[in-house]
């Protein structure tokens, strides 16, 4: 409990159990009502509540109150679709959500006087909170304690400097600690955390660009207008053609021309095809923070990888400590052993503390390591200042000599060797700021080294197959991160330093063009490097797991951490992969180039489909003839040639290497392969009325309906449309298999079932009943042939759309 003159701001030990029970009551915790997934209702919502569901819906309803229970199937569809898409969803979402708490981001506070790891979501108001490089600040309020803390607050302020921050500074939430340690009183939680009051996006990266998502979205725009336009002329044409029969008839016949507009199940099979490659990849062991991001690595020719972490195991380990002429063996141990006795100490100095025991000094002052200084210091009580960073950082602060030079000599043979050298230097000078003291004197070279990881090489053997270029930005020695490049099979002829880089974008440009691996790379030059590969053009994916890749992750296209990697980093990132394995990136680019490929297929079909019925609408108009379909004719033909072949197709393998023009090449096929259907079903039509059926003149005297269902000196009246759905039938087909090339065993045995269903649709009575469908066999070869012409000219069409025949004969 609180001592008299005692508040929960100075308490050192923190609040109690109950003190935080008393906050989680009322409230004052850090949660926030946003959601990273959707809810269950809000699924149902997005599935059930669309504007095309309404328009069936309200077709549905309007089929129904005719009679015609047989044409109102495609409502039946309906509900299938969207209950298939919710539950779909719903267990996919259940699958991440359990994913992502299990990795969501923790936090150190102080609590009954033990400090302990919760949940960032379970801080509660007046926390002691305790906080290290890496971390995300989780909660306004001020510093209780600071060890050279020093935070990055670009997120806020737009400065891309770190900023130090003494006890008792106020710091808010959303920035990041790149230095240093401290303590925090959370004096504001939750919503009332400046980050979530007033720059909630700060804190996460943009929305993940979806061309698949943009193109379907621009799609239905499309489409949307075009059915409201139809519509009133699907309505007036039939009207004018049966309108003598009743209403019933003027409602079915229009009712099938606009379903056939309705692409219903695109939105769905992308969604699937979305969340289920999400859910693969969790098997993978990556978790997918955005879904869009599955599609967009896919679209990446560029990666920029960091060394450490990532081509290596991110294992530092102490290899030697060579002390140089002039300074004391025992003495400059000690005070290596000193200096990585740091409880917030980086991945160098936990190495050194391995293998160096501490003599026990006092620190009197220091100044922590951050990856824009690439030094840290201390000095300690009776004795000298020690200085631990970069070679080319500590002997640059002075004046060339003959010892220096023969010292960078060395550091570079041993980088050479793939060494990573760090430099232990002596000062006399008082440590009163993070500036270098000017009377350093080299003392000890310290090696340590790194395990290439053994599924590097072949990563990006991959990378290099795929037409992906990679970079390589390390804060370490150019020629040590050239020489672990090389190690795995990277071309890396000329590293560069990119400290000799000017502030200039042209010129860092030029760079990136030049070269392949750049060392001594700032957290700042990181994100330059990521811009300036966009303005070139290129889709840049970058990977981290530090503090100091956050920055360029944040600005990437694709920003890949590493599970193990700091909370900042996680948390801006796209995709994590939860066990460390940069080998899983091949998995998402798979994942990727399947979800494009196999979604592109998909639209083709439905929006060839949607072609062909604008078509009929437009023909059955001009020519005076009722509409070619029933809706249940239409059902038949979009389950056996759209709608349970897309369901496979989406789902299944896909290899095919991206290309740009997503739309446009949907666009250039489906829309001339529709129309031509569209006139096959036409013409059709009328042969079939003139001479197998009732003339075309004569129908609207002739043929009665009764709920639906033509009757007229037997089935006359529906040989027509019997003829249509034959050649309709016989066109998509064809469209299916020039959509599913290269052909496969499973594709093959999917079109043959397929074939199938639509044969027994008109030779098992009932089937042909309940279909009301009737087809002499000289009725069926004349409409198979219509349709073989009509299939003959969409492979034309498909031959002569240069994009669209070299995207298919891609292997999958």
């Amino acid at each position: 409990m609180t001592t008299p003159g005692e508040t929960t701001v100075t308490r050192t030990d923190g609040l109690t159990s109950a003190e935080v029970a008393e906050r989680v009551s009322r409230g004052a915790v850090n949660r926030l009502s946003e959601r990273t997934s959707r809810s269950l209702g809000q699924i149902v919502r997005a599935n059930v509540l669309t504007r095309f569901n309404a328009i069936l819906g309200a077709l549905f309803v309007l089929v129904l109150v005719t009679g015609s229970l047989a044409d109102g199937l495609f409502g039946i569809v309906l509900v299938v679709n969207s209950a298939i898409g919710i539950a779909q969803e719903y267990l996919a979402k259940r699958k991440l959500d359990r994913l992502a708490l299990l990795h969501a981001p923790t936090t150190r506070v102080v609590r009954d006087g033990q400090v302990q790891v919760v949940a960032t979501t379970d801080v509660v108001q007046d926390d002691l909170v305790e906080l290290r490089t890496g971390d995300q600040v989780p909660a306004d309020g001020a510093l209780v304690t600071s060890a050279g803390l020093e935070l990055h607050e670009a997120n806020l302020t737009g400065e891309s400097d770190a900023v130090a921050h003494g006890e008792g500074d106020e710091i808010l939430s959303g920035t990041t600690v790149v230095a240093g340690s401290g303590r925090l009183h959370a004096r504001l939680v939750g919503a009332d955390a400046y980050v979530n009051r007033v720059a909630a996006d700060a804190r996460r990266f943009t929305r993940t660009r979806s061309e698949i998502q943009a193109s379907i979205d621009t799609l239905l725009r499309y489409i949307t207008w075009v059915i409201v336009a139809a519509l009133p002329l699907a309505i007036w044409s039939q009207w004018r053609t049966v309108g003598d029969q009743g209403w019933r008839q003027v409602v079915i016949r229009s009712a099938a021309g606009v379903v056939g507009l309705v692409p219903e199940g695109l939105v769905l099979l992308t969604s699937v095809a979305f969340l289920l490659s999400a859910v693969q990849l969790t098997r993978r062991r990556v978790l997918v923070q955005q879904l869009p991001a599955v599609e967009g690595l896919a679209r990446v020719d560029v990666v920029c990888l960091d060394k450490t972490g990532t081509l290596t195991a991110g294992d530092i380990a102490f290899e030697d400590v060579c002390v140089l002429p002039g300074h004391a063996a025992d003495e400059t141990r000690c005070a290596l052993g000193a200096l990585a006795d740091d409880p917030d100490a980086n991945g160098t100095l936990a190495a050194i503390r391995s293998a160096v025991e501490s003599p026990g000094w006092t620190r009197v002052h220091a100044v922590p390591f951050s990856s824009a200084r690439k030094w840290s210091a201390a000095s300690f009580a009776g004795g000298a200042t020690w200085v631990l960073g970069a070679p080319e950082v500590l002997l640059g602060a002075g004046q060339p000599t003959t010892e220096s030079t023969a010292l960078r000599a060395r550091v570079g043979e041993l980088a050479e060797a793939g060494r990573r050298v760090v430099l232990l230097a002596r000062s006399e000078e008082p440590l009163e700021a993070p500036t270098l003291p000017s009377d350093l004197a080299p003392a000890a070279l310290v090696t340590l080294t790194e395990q290439v990881r053994p599924d590097a090489r072949r990563t990006l053997d991959y990378f290099r197959e795929q037409g992906v270029a990679v970079k390589v930005f390390s804060g370490d020695n150019p020629v040590t991160v050239a020489a672990v490049a090389r190690a795995v099979g990277l071309e890396a002829a000329e590293p560069l330093d990119a400290r000799s880089l000017p502030d200039d974008d042209a010129a860092v440009r030029d760079a990136l063009r030049a070269h392949t691996v750049f060392g001594r790379v700032t957290p700042e030059q990181k994100r330059a490097f990521v811009r300036a590969l966009q303005a070139d053009g290129h889709v840049v994916a970058m990977t981290g797991d530090g503090v100091n890749d956050a920055l360029a992750l944040k600005d990437a296209d694709i920003g890949v951490a590493m599970g193990s990697g700091a909370q900042a980093t996680r948390a801006v990132a796209e995709l994590v992969l939860l066990d460390d394995s940069f080998a899983h990136l091949p998995d998402v680019l798979a994942e990727g180039r399947r979800v494009i490929g196999n979604v592109e297929r998909v639209a083709n079909l439905f929006v060839a489909k949607n072609a062909m019925s604008l078509v009929a609408i437009l023909a059955a108009a001009l020519t005076a003839v009722p509409f070619p379909f029933l809706p249940r004719h239409l059902t038949l033909v979009s389950a056996v040639t759209i709608g349970i072949p897309a369901f496979f197709l989406a789902l299944g393998p896909n290899r095919r290497r991206y290309l740009p023009g997503f739309l446009r090449r949907i666009l250039r096929f489906a829309v001339p392969a529709g129309a031509v259907a569209g006139v096959a079903v036409i013409v059709s039509y009328l042969l079939a009325g003139s001479r197998y059926g009732v003339p075309v003149d004569e129908f609207a005297t002739r043929c009665a309906v009764e709920a639906g269902v033509h009757t007229v000196s037997g089935v006359a009246c529906s040989r027509p449309g019997s003829g249509a759905t034959i050649t309709l039938l016989t066109v998509f087909f064809w469209i299916l298999a020039v959509l599913a090339r290269p052909f496969r065993p499973w594709k093959a045995a999917l079109l043959a079932a397929m074939v199938a269903l639509a044969v027994g649709a008109f030779l098992v009575p009932a089937a042909a009943a309940f279909f009301d469908l009737d087809a002499p066999l000289p009725l069926v070869w004349q409409s198979l042939a219509i349709g073989i012409v009509g299939a003959a000219v969409v492979e034309v069409v498909y031959r002569t759309s240069p994009s669209v025949h070299a995207a298919h004969l891609l292997p999958d």
